[in-house]
């Protein structure tokens, strides 16, 4: 009988349907306990590195012995290159319970663990970290986007009237969502950029502008045209909450804030919840991006304004950081290293590390300000 001619069961859709759902959630779970297992093993080999470097003075020519023995050993198996058992080793230090705070590291990639480890020096940040990846399902590209922006410091430091126009939870919801400042370093725009240009480089870059807003954003929009009353107003950048269940209202200023500003925003909100949003909708929030603000100023604006609005800056340039230490690894030595042990995972080898990680067994510890152990203690 041919495969077109066949008469298949009435419940033969929905029964692959439950199949397949089986099947991804094996193999999904399969993934979790391979990782989990080589999580604990390099905790293990890390430790009894460590065990042994502190009782009998190892030094790196015994790792990269141990890492030459190893790969021989075990040709099929990636990841016992001499860095990456380094990694390790600072992985048993920083990490002794095999813990991130309260989250265990079994529960993320090797490469995200390196990242926390590497360029967080604080155990508090770690798990915060840790659990923001998590819960959002970060790569490591974003996990690292989100530490050098400081996501710790500016989530939820808008100025806003949500907790007088929007009732509880949602009012802290909202807070949380909105950050304080938003980097826009990556549209390669000068500090002196008029707000089409910003608005039309973050449209191009719509991706990297999800990113930097956070998770539960949805594109809608740019110049939204809202009608009243035969005149036409354009909403710079409008979005969906997926969370929140509402949209938001984005409005670029290239220049400080200014109480008239909030006036425009809120008249906006009214039109969007009048005109655009359903029955079922949350009502709209509006986020006032400006080049700079008096806080003050902001928060006696808002005190006064109907409908729920947040104020935050936006930067388009940011400082370097000063160089690295110079007894760190070049990007190519840790590019020709790890991507001869990542290339069958299918990762990007990981940029230097940028706080305390002895990678060379004997000379002095590096700081994230490329300060030396000798140099602190002067």
């Amino acid at each position: 009988m041919s495969r077109r001619s066949m008469v298949l069961p009435a419940d033969y859709a929905d029964w692959l349907a439950g199949l397949k759902k089986r099947i991804a959630g094996a193999r999904q779970r399969a993934l979790l306990a391979a990782n989990e297992e080589q999580i604990c093993l390099y905790h293990d080999l890390g430790r009894d590195i460590l065990e042994r470097q502190n009782r009998e003075g190892w030094g790196a020519k015994v790792i990269d012995r141990l890492s030459a023995d190893l790969r021989a050993a075990f040709p099929e198996m990636k990841g016992f290159s001499s860095r990456n058992l380094k990694y390790m080793k600072a992985f048993a230090q920083k990490c002794p319970d095999g813990l991130i705070g309260q989250q265990s590291a079994a529960q993320l990639p090797w490469f995200h663990i390196v990242t926390l480890i590497t360029k967080l020096s604080e155990p508090a940040l770690r798990e915060w970290y840790a659990r923001e990846a998590l819960h959002h399902s970060w790569s490591r590209d974003t996990l690292n986007i989100q530490i050098r922006n400081e996501l710790h410091l500016s989530q939820g430091a808008a100025v806003t009237n949500f907790s007088r126009r929007l009732p509880n939870p949602d009012a802290g919801v909202a807070e949380q969502i909105l950050k304080d400042p938003y980097h826009f370093d990556f549209l390669g725009l000068g500090a002196e950029a008029h707000e089409r240009d910003i608005e039309n480089a973050l449209v191009r870059h719509i991706t990297r502008f999800l990113l930097e807003l956070g998770a539960g954003f949805a594109f809608v929009g740019r110049q939204f045209r809202l009608e009243v009353a035969g005149d036409e107003f354009f909403v710079d950048l409008l979005f969906y909450h997926t969370r929140l269940k509402c949209y938001v209202v984005v409005e670029l200023k290239a220049q400080a804030f200014r109480p008239e500003h909030a006036g425009q925003l809120n008249f906006y909100l009214s039109a969007v919840d009048a005109q655009v949003k359903a029955a079922d909708d949350e009502p709209t929030i509006g986020l006032l991006l400006c080049k700079t603000k008096n806080r003050l100023v902001a928060e006696y604006a808002l005190s006064g304004i109907e409908k729920p609005i947040g104020v935050a800056d936006y930067q388009l340039v940011r400082a370097l950081p000063e160089p690295l230490d110079t007894c760190l690894p070049s990007i190519e030595e840790l590019e020709s290293e790890l991507s001869r042990d990542l290339r069958d995972m299918k990762i990007r080898p990981e940029s230097p590390p940028a706080v305390s990680i002895d990678l060379s067994d004997g000379s002095p510890g590096v700081s994230a300000g490329g300060e030396t152990d000798e140099s602190r203690g002067q």
